[in-house]
């Protein structure tokens, strides 16, 4: 299938699971709030406002449900820098300085974040200085305010290469010694997601938010296939919050908050606090869907199905829960249903479930989950399953078990048949290079699939390669681990190569995964088939 232009040229190595920044920074999604949204550059965006939102961080219950970050957003500075070359705070908007407003933040038990852009000038028409060749000047300048989170955006650039842009501001931030987080904001419009985690704490995978429903969804359809770049420290960003801000019902707010939390997205608040309504708060203080964004696992959610608007969405938690979202992007009310076996956890009822905005608890022993969904709205479960089966004795076919976790470029895993890209079901015989094989598992790049090994099975014998509906550009790697170890990797295979054998030694192993990684030419008809494949365990 040919992907969203935001994924073309994807090349990921899919690893089994995310590993922590060195600098063990934004290990979680940063949470808290960002004026944009609300302000713009009017000048209601001053001094007493962002005291005030500290002060009802505190008073509203919003530190304690998680926010943290009190950041800045353009226009807080003067159009020239000073005689020395350094930024300067707008003595109108902030007659007391940007250090005196960090340490009122930092007093609340905050943290504090600014604005600048990678390019001669920021975003905004008044032409307010950027930070290109400037990094390491207005880094240090940053570092004594008391700064901890900077948002560094993509004006007025003047075609200098957006790596190296980011880059020296990166090594800037490092070269104060003071702990920032570090967020680049280029819209996606130079696959940020491939290559910023060693220098960024979050990257902009789309354009800018607008506080309307085309726009969310549209955000979210474009930030959802990225799950394999996020994980802990580095996190994809599909913008800030509109919830609260008028142009989208409470319907729709909820339905952003959940998609921003089953996403692992950053949850900045992006209303007018001193405004906001009882229910906005409600829907942002939400400590189930917040528990989902927060999950130390830090896996984002994938879409398991997506039948002409009805979405499903998995998200795999820390404790072995799954949270499970059900989104209506239609027009009218309809039912949406998935299953045990869809979202990884088959086999291991009777299930416990907890309504994530109703609060209503239950127990499913059925295996099938579902609900009536309002337009433009969606249901979350967090689903508790019983425990992990482990597999049987002797060789056995891996489509025949339950895996424990799915991640899939287009379309969900298919067991015995390849992968058809959208519904369950609706792929062919799995078929490589003219030989059809009863048994497999059906894939698309970039994915993983992991199952329960118990420390009880020795090795995997499985052929690989791309299926022959591929016709042309089909490109992927195939990949192997025993717990976090790759233990085998087939390279790049194309639509000319015929089935490829990997053994892997799986001796010991709690867990194996399955990856499946694009093959460098974007990921257009990467259908990655995983044939006979044969585990066998004692």
């Amino acid at each position: 299938m040919v992907g969203t232009a935001a994924l073309a040229g994807v090349s990921v190595v899919a690893a089994p699971s995310a590993a922590a920044a060195p600098d063990g920074r934004a290990v979680v999604p940063p949470m808290g709030f960002n004026n944009w949204n609300s302000t713009h550059c009017r000048a209601e965006f001053d001094e007493a406002m962002v005291k005030g939102i500290a002060d009802l961080f505190v008073s509203k219950g919003l530190k304690a449900a998680g926010y943290q970050y009190v950041n800045l957003d353009d226009c807080w500075a003067l159009p020239a820098r000073d005689a020395a070359g350094n930024l300067v705070a707008d003595p109108v908007r902030f007659p007391h300085g940007i250090k005196a407003v960090a340490d009122y933040v930092h007093g609340k038990g905050l943290k504090f974040g600014i604005y600048s852009s990678a390019g001669t000038k920021t975003c905004n028409t008044a032409g307010f200085p950027g930070g290109l060749d400037h990094e390491r000047q207005d880094a240090n300048l940053f570092a004594s305010f008391g700064v901890d989170y900077l948002k560094y955006d993509n004006c007025n650039n003047q075609g200098v290469d957006a790596r190296k842009r980011y880059t020296d501001m990166a090594d800037a931030l490092r070269a104060t010694g003071r702990p920032i987080v570090y967020s680049i904001c280029d819209w996606g419009q130079n696959k940020v997601w491939e290559w910023a985690a060693p220098i960024a704490h979050l990257w902009r995978t789309t354009g800018d938010i607008s506080d309307n429903w085309s726009s969310m969804i549209g955000i979210a359809h474009r930030n959802q296939p990225l799950a394999p770049y996020a994980g802990p420290g580095h996190w994809n960003d599909p913008d800030m919050l509109e919830v609260g801000n008028g142009g989208m019902t409470a319907t729709e707010y909820r339905t952003h908050f959940t998609l921003w939390s089953m996403m692992s997205a950053p949850l900045l608040i992006g209303t007018d606090l001193r405004k906001a309504s009882a229910e906005t708060l409600s829907i942002l203080s939400n400590a189930d869907v917040i528990a989902v964004d927060q999950d130390p696992l830090g896996r984002q959610g994938t879409v398991v199905a997506n039948n002409s608007g009805l979405v499903v969405m998995v998200k795999e938690l820390a404790d072995g829960d799954r949270a499970v979202s059900l989104t209506n992007e239609t027009g009218s009310t309809a039912t949406i249903s998935t299953t045990a076996d869809a979202l990884g956890i088959a086999n291991r009822g009777p299930y416990r479930l907890k309504d994530l905005w109703t609060k209503v608890a239950s127990t499913n022993t059925t295996g099938t989950f579902g609900a009536s969904v309002p337009a433009h709205g969606t249901v979350a479960y967090r689903i508790t399953p019983g425990p992990a089966p482990l597999p049987p004795a002797g060789t056995s076919h891996l489509s025949d078990l339950p895996w424990t976790g799915m991640l899939n470029g287009w379309g969900p895993v298919e067991k015995d048949r390849s992968n058809g890209e959208r519904a369950a079901g609706d792929g062919r015989a799995l078929t490589i290079d003219g030989t059809v094989y009863a048994k497999g598992l059906g894939a698309h790049a970039v994915g993983t699939l992991t199952y329960h090994l118990g420390a009880r099975c020795t090795g995997l014998t499985v052929d690989v390669g791309v299926d022959d509906e591929s016709t042309s550009t089909g490109a992927v790697a195939f990949l192997i681990y025993r717990d976090e170890t790759k233990v085998a990797d087939s390279g790049v295979m194309t639509t000319s190569d015929g089935a490829k054998t990997l053994t892997a030694d799986l001796t010991g192993g709690r867990t194996l995964t399955l990856a499946v990684t694009d093959g460098g030419n974007g990921i257009d008809h990467d259908h990655a088939d995983w044939a006979a494949p044969r585990l066998t365990c004692v």
